[in-house]
């Protein structure tokens, strides 16, 4: 059906950087026999705004009856951060279009191109773009896709004349779209554009410093400063004892004067590993103080739902919500069923460990010096060495890790729409 979006979308100026984006493909570009574009950089730099009208520009401009694909993370991603921006755009130009939710073809009309919409989570998202014969591509945050569905994506592109357009912050340097790609931009016939928050004209000062505020650690260097660099070393190293850490009588006082409005907790399950149970007391400023934790190996869940009673009656308070590990939902079915206000927490490690990284930076985040298995973890807690054979890209190492599991559930599920 045909969309019609009210937000009404007003172009702003575009930087100098932008406007190579836009008319790379254009005759009377020097790099117009390039075969595609790679831009990348900051958050808010203006890229993706830049790259969709590029796309639709150069496909409607250059093909009429062909096929084109168009890819995000997920199709829900997809949705948010590049067709509705696309529709706003196409709606501002009084250009018609006809998008068609079918699930098993999910697909958008400009004049007679169609252009298929994929979502690139996994190895398996290859299959549905085979047998698709494309004169183009776009594909949004191609960092996060797997190397065979963009592989197969680029191998679609087999009609005379197609491009490929890509966007993506920056990864680990050793990613594969850094060195298959980036890297080899020369030998692979491509335009690589690196974009800067100073490339988005509509951004003011303010705002990038607001921005600015919410990374901290490697998520900072590439989110905010553009960069290509490897999570090394102690994840939480912006973590001071010093600064961090509470003395257990003002930790006592605080609660013995209300200065926490609630409580909420995270789990995460164990048996021959630590079961980890941490509560934190949230304070009017937006401060999270540990207040508590339970660290037992060889535990039943039972026993955590016992010392979440002892500690509710010792808080004088109920706790607001605890965000467990989804992994094990009938052990968060058991916390419910002793009326406990259990729910599963917020999955992604790098997305939680962001928020706790940040939160730490801005000295969000107490620890009760009772909670010492979470100091220890806190101070021990690290990602592999760059060599490592046995690495996982860009995630620390799987140890050392049960409290800051519990930490990120509890930290990220409730402060995720709480900045």
């Amino acid at each position: 059906m045909a969309m019609k979006n009210k937000n009404i979308f007003h172009f702003q100026p575009f930087s100098r950087k932008q406007l190579q984006l836009l008319t790379w493909w254009m005759p009377e570009s020097p790099v117009h026999t390039c075969d595609g574009i790679i831009a990348e950089g900051t958050i808010r730099s203006g890229k993706t705004i830049s790259m969709i009208d590029s796309f639709i520009t150069w496909s409607q401009a250059s093909f009429e009856g062909q096929s084109f694909i168009v890819g995000g993370k997920t199709v829900a991603a997809l949705t948010r951060n590049v067709l509705e921006p696309m529709f706003q755009i196409l709606n501002a130009k009084g250009i018609p279009f006809r998008y068609v939710r079918a699930a098993d073809e999910r697909h958008i009309v400009i004049g007679s191109n169609t252009y298929y919409l994929f979502g690139g989570n996994n190895e398996r998202s290859q299959d549905v773009v085979q047998g698709l014969t494309a004169a183009g591509a776009y594909l949004d945050e191609a960092v996060l896709m797997p190397k065979s569905f963009v592989n197969q994506v680029t191998a679609r592109c087999s009609i005379d004349g197609a491009k490929y357009f890509f966007n993506c912050n920056p990864g680990p340097p050793k990613h594969w779209i850094k060195t298959d790609i980036i890297d080899k931009k020369s030998e692979r016939n491509i335009v690589v554009l690196h974009f800067t928050m100073d490339d988005n004209l509509s951004l003011s000062q303010n705002v990038k410093d607001r921005l600015a505020r919410q990374y901290s650690g490697v998520f900072y260097r590439r989110f905010i400063l553009g960069q290509w660099v490897a999570a090394t070393g102690i994840v939480y190293d912006m973590f001071d004892e010093k600064k961090h850490v509470l003395d257990r009588e003002k930790v006592r006082q605080m609660i013995l004067n209300n200065d926490f409005h609630s409580y909420i907790a995270g789990v995460d399950w164990g048996i021959t590993s630590p079961m980890v149970g941490l509560i934190y007391g949230l304070t009017r400023d937006h401060k999270a103080v540990e207040v508590a934790e339970f660290y037992k190996t060889h535990q039943q869940t039972q026993d955590l739902v016992r010392w979440f009673k002892m500690q509710e009656a010792d808080l004088g308070k109920k706790i607001k919500v605890i965000f467990c590990d989804s992994a094990e939902t009938d052990r968060i079915i058991d916390l419910k069923k002793e009326g406990l206000r259990a729910k599963a927490g917020v999955k992604g490690i790098n997305a939680g460990i962001n928020t706790c990284m940040t939160m730490f930076k801005n000295d969000r985040i107490l620890i009760n010096e009772d909670c010492k298995n979470t100091i220890n973890e806190l101070l021990s807690y690290a990602y592999p060495e760059p060599d490592d054979p046995k690495a996982k890209l860009d995630k620390p190492l799987d140890e050392n890790n049960h409290a800051m599991d519990s930490m990120a559930y509890a930290l990220r599920s409730y402060f995720r729409v709480r900045k």
